[in-house]
């Protein structure tokens, strides 16, 4: 399962929507219904960017999917970008590090 997170500026409409409705991006996260898809958190911000959104999906297409979905209803623009929790990067296999290292190596013999 992978990560992503959102970041959510408010539309001119958007901004009109939450000042009617404060809980519209929470009801509008909560009925899109993409299988295996589940947020995490829903974070308001200060600055450049007015909330985040933390998903799990399966892959891509489900969490373009799920932002396409969310802009729509909660009249905000996203940016979505996956995320990689730096623990996984020491899970990482370095099988192929020595021939990396030596084929970048300028003092290599080989």
């Amino acid at each position: 399962m992978a990560q992503y997170i959102m970041l959510l500026t408010l539309t001119p409409e958007g901004r009109q929507k939450m000042l009617n409705h404060p809980d519209l991006l929470l009801q509008a996260e909560s009925e899109i219904n993409i299988p295996d898809v589940q947020t995490l958190g829903v974070y308001a911000l200060l600055g450049d960017y007015d909330y985040a959104c933390i998903l799990n999906a399966p892959g891509n297409r489900e969490a373009a999917r799920f932002s396409l979905e969310l802009g729509v209803k909660a009249g905000v623009l996203i940016t979505t970008m996956p995320i990689i929790p730096l623990g996984s990067f020491d899970q990482l296999e370095r099988e192929d590090a020595p021939a990396e290292e030596a084929a970048l190596d300028p003092q290599s013999d080989d």
